[in-house]
């Protein structure tokens, strides 16, 4: 059985220039690029990169949106909180005796009707 020879330096060159012959024989047997195909292939692209940008503005209108209701609801609960702030009305003692009063023939209203 016969062993393993090295490669020479002209074996390996005519190694590579085959390999370069073959590699060019596969590029010419390459069709030519279809113009027509190539500009469908653009158009295609400008439309996905258009209806990209338009998912974009609503997105961001979205968010613009929210973060004003967020504001307009902050601005809210400050009012409420303000106005729950505000001490009560001081009354008088007329007024406080007659709130009594008030309450008093409600109770008694309520218990006659029974």
């Amino acid at each position: 059985m016969a062993g393993y020879k090295e490669p020479g330096f002209q074996d390996r060159v005519a190694a590579a220039a085959k390999a370069r012959e073959s590699a060019l024989a596969r590029l010419k047997a390459k069709p030519p690029v279809d113009p027509e195909l190539v500009a469908q292939r653009i158009a295609k692209e400008a439309e996905r990169a258009a209806a990209a940008a338009q998912r974009a503005a609503e997105r961001a209108a979205e968010r613009q949106a929210a973060r004003e209701a967020a504001l307009a609801a902050k601005a809210e609960q400050a009012a409420l909180a303000a106005l729950a702030a505000t001490p009560a009305p001081v009354l008088t003692e007329a007024e406080r005796k007659a709130a009594r009063d008030a309450r008093y023939a409600a109770r008694k209203a309520r218990k006659s009707s029974k």
